[in-house]
């Protein structure tokens, strides 16, 4: 049985019980039913068209559950004549799904679950699991999204930055439980991608495959924090590297610049240094400077402040972190590196503990520690 095949099969079923007149809550449940029966039967007597089988079966499924609802008479109209079974039509309505799934009226993290369930065919369990909650905790917000999204007309415009975002929420949780989210979160932007022609799409992609090349690298065999300068960059996948610098050169070629495109090109200039002391920060600052005209962001002008303390010297970071709000996420933390970078051990070894102890994990909290414990050593010497 190929699983990766039903995953890659869901959205695109899903859409089509949708588009006949399911409403969506209804139409995943009766999805999610018939890969059970796909699993069940497919391994003796797998079908010549996987998709019309999976939609078959779906309807049907759909039918059987709409019928039985009393409360739901009123919809016998709909659902009177059953479509014959048949190849799969050839429409698509996979982007649209995405759209819904990414709706405006969705949080964040509903929008994630309803992504993960709906396009990337994930179990409750998996989706739980992944983000380290119970299960019913999760089914019951896959269930207020599914709610939320039921009178949503599916040819309704969606929002690309929206879908966009949602996917980069899944990307950055990286990696928990049994589901890489990660790689699910490249997965359905490749899906993405090949449905939109969109710079922007392109440019996320590109940022992902750049930022997942440095996956091996990012941790050492304890499980602790490897910063990027001290990496191995050897153990950088220069496949994936030179898969997303094509992809973005192909996209900012087309002169619709965006911050995915632009995020994606400070990666690749992180990936294209052979070495630490070799990276181009004076190109990365002028990238920043593009991200902070694009976007305004307070998290970007304190990542330009540690490039520019990099490019134009400590000092120079520390100045342009003055101009911050101190209780930005990691602002104790940048002021610790550029404090160090200028000398200054005693405060920098004072600020990486306090750091520690506004780390948002484990991981980042242990290493702020160790830090800040190595300082205090060398100021002991």
């Amino acid at each position: 049985m190929d699983e990766a095949l039903l995953r890659d099969l869901t959205p695109g079923v899903l859409a089509v019980l949708v588009r006949r007149g399911a409403d969506f809550a209804a139409a995943e449940d009766a999805v999610q039913d018939a890969l059970v029966e796909a699993l069940r039967v497919w391994p003796t007597d797998p079908p010549h068209d996987s998709k019309g089988w999976l939609v078959t079966v779906a309807w049907r499924k759909f039918l059987d559950a709409t019928r039985a609802d009393t409360a739901r008479r009123r919809r016998e109209d709909l659902v009177d004549v059953e479509p014959a079974p048949g190849p799969a039509p050839a429409a698509d309505d996979t982007l649209q799904l995405y759209f819904l799934c990414a709706h405006p009226s969705l949080t964040p993290s509903s929008a994630v679950a309803l992504t993960l369930r709906a396009v990337g065919g994930l179990t409750t369990r998996q989706i739980a699991r992944a983000y380290l909650v119970p299960e019913a905790t999760m089914a019951q917000r896959i269930s207020r999204a599914k709610r939320t999204v039921a009178g949503v007309r599916f040819d309704q415009p969606g929002d690309v930055a929206t879908v966009l975002r949602v996917l980069y929420l899944v990307f950055n949780e990286g990696y928990s439980g049994d589901v890489d989210l990660a790689a699910e979160a490249i997965r359905l932007t490749r899906q993405l991608s090949a449905r939109i022609d969109h710079p922007e799409v392109a440019g996320l992609l590109a940022l992902m495959l750049l930022h997942h090349a440095r996956r091996a690298a990012r941790t050492a065999p304890d499980g602790s924090l490897v910063p990027l300068a001290a990496q191995d960059r050897s153990r950088w996948d220069t496949k994936l590297i030179a898969e997303g610098v094509e992809i973005l050169q192909t996209a900012l070629a087309r002169d619709r610049l965006g911050e995915f495109q632009a995020q994606a090109a400070v990666a690749a200039l992180h990936a294209d240094a052979p070495t630490a002391e070799e990276t181009d920060w004076v190109q990365i600052v002028e990238w920043y400077d593009e991200l902070v005209r694009l976007t305004d962001s307070p998290v970007v002008r304190l990542n330009r402040a540690v490039a520019v303390g990099e490019a134009d010297g400590p000092r120079a970071g520390l100045a342009a972190l003055a101009t911050l709000d101190d209780s930005l996420p990691r602002h104790t933390a940048v002021a610790a590196h550029l404090h160090e970078r200028d000398g200054d051990l005693t405060t920098a070894a004072r600020l990486y503990a306090e750091a520690a102890h506004k780390a948002p994990n484990t991981a980042e909290r242990d290493h702020l520690t160790r830090q800040a414990a190595r300082l205090n050593t060398q100021g002991r010497r």
